[in-house]
């Protein structure tokens, strides 16, 4: 297969998965949405509990995708009844795993009152947190089998299941936060209660439909309890973990870069939201790829075809670089109107401006670091890609951020030019890997 054909499946893959992501992300969108009419307590509390709850879920998302490859490369290996083995030891660990970030989750709500934090805004982040803990368990059990379809490069069901269900999270938030039909108003913690049974109802759907899926039946999804095999429990968590934590790498950088806007003012935190947020519109993009790019290599690894490998692998990541240019020039042309779309305060939308320009310049770096891991998790390389992760993000990233923002008194534009570079190095040094690792991975 051609790099010309190796794009097109890549993109037919990738389209549907970064949709599915796009349904995920909207279920936040919407709760914040809803949650602001009740008050700008509201807003608060959300918008920190829900950075506080992705900061602990993300190592389990990165655990659950250690399914992805090694399901694709059986099927690549026409080892079919091996992917849903996979499957089925995939499910348990999450499950296990699940319970652990549940109580962490939980826990933590209690930290909320020493984080400085408006007490009106803690009154309501404490139970929200606390009852968003509880499900926990649906969304690590959705992507098991979620990941699980998507190494056998069926993205679409997990997709549609998490965009329908926005309808009725809206229509439950109706119901929870408003108190309709009869319903007390819950404000915030009616939200969270709706989350809780979306994403209940989101996992149960997805269970169902896969275990009376006749396209699946050959992969034998069906749970057995008789069957566990201790070396792919190990093999699940030494590939899943070091993704989790290199995610949490990522995510915690980019909020100590929040904490550093902070330290500067009220405004500057604003424009940093402002631009990152527009940056993760296309970032959510680029993850989509980079899961195509786990799956294709992974189907590669299975069928021991170097050249397949090779050319999978460069193929997401041209694909992501390409595209994440694209969105490089649209930032630099609209880097004045953008922020408007947020914003009215002149001066947020000044600074906010000239951080998407910095923006446009990290977009194929972060499109080639988010690529690069993802076809690297496709030979199963996660350990390495951490270690590169820790110091691209937190030995020369948050250092240079602190060093330009303060020391030489650049301020928001020093701190993004910090987490540039770290993009930089990062994205630079994965594709470099993977032009090594790849050659000799049947040495």
């Amino acid at each position: 297969m051609d790099y010309k054909s190796n794009i097109r499946e890549t993109i037919k893959l990738a389209a549907p998965i970064s949709f599915g992501q796009f349904g995920h992300v909207m279920l936040g969108v919407i709760d914040s949405m809803m949650v602001g009419r009740v008050g700008p307590a509201s807003l608060a509390a959300s918008s920190l509990v829900n950075g506080i709850f992705f900061l602990i879920v993300v190592i389990g998302i990165g655990l659950s995708m250690a399914a992805t490859p090694l399901i694709a490369i059986s099927k690549g290996a026409g080892k079919f009844s091996d992917c849903g083995k996979t499957l089925n030891h995939s499910v348990a660990v999450n499950f296990v795993f699940s319970i652990f970030i549940t109580i962490t989750a939980f826990l933590c709500s209690y930290l909320i009152p020493y984080l400085n934090q408006p007490i009106d805004v803690v009154k309501e982040a404490v139970p929200y947190l606390q009852v968003l803990s509880l499900s926990v368990i649906p969304f690590m059990l959705f992507q098991s089998y979620r990941q699980f379809l998507e190494g056998l490069s069926i993205p679409y069901p997990p997709m549609i299941i998490a965009l329908v269900a926005n309808i009725s999270h809206a229509f439950l938030n109706w119901l929870f936060i408003y108190g309709n039909f009869g319903l007390p108003a819950l404000g915030l913690f009616g939200a969270g209660i709706a989350t809780t049974f979306t994403r209940w109802m989101m996992a149960l759907v997805l269970i169902v439909f896969i275990l009376n899926y006749k396209k699946v039946k050959i992969y034998k999804p069906q749970f057995n309890f008789h069957s566990f095999d201790f070396s792919l429990i190990k093999k699940l968590i030494s590939v899943g973990l070091p993704s989790g934590f290199q995610y949490f790498l990522e995510v915690s950088s980019f909020a100590f870069g929040a904490v550093m806007m902070g330290w500067l003012g009220r405004t500057q935190l604003a424009a940093h939201q402002v631009a990152i947020n527009l940056a993760s519109i296309t970032y959510m993009i680029i993850l989509g790829i980079a899961s195509a790019g786990t799956i294709r290599v992974g189907e590669a690894v299975g069928n021991k075809k170097i050249t397949q490998i090779r050319r999978a692998g460069f193929s997401a990541m041209a694909l992501a670089a390409s595209l994440m240019f694209i969105f490089g020039i649209c930032f630099i042309l609209f880097h004045n109107f953008l922020p408007t779309l947020y914003v009215n305060d002149k001066e947020v939308i000044s600074i906010a401006s000239q951080l998407l320009i910095i923006a446009a310049l990290f977009q194929i770096f972060d499109g080639l670091q988010s690529s690069g891991i993802g076809v690297l998790r496709g030979l199963t390389d996660t350990k390495i890609p951490m270690i590169l992760s820790l110091a691209a993000y937190w030995l020369v990233g948050i250092p240079v951020a602190g060093i330009l923002g303060f020391y030489f008194k650049l301020g928001a534009i020093g701190i993004w030019t910090g987490l540039l570079l770290g993009l930089v190095s990062l994205g630079t040094i994965v594709l470099f890997r993977f032009n090594i690792k790849s050659k000799t991975i049947f040495d």
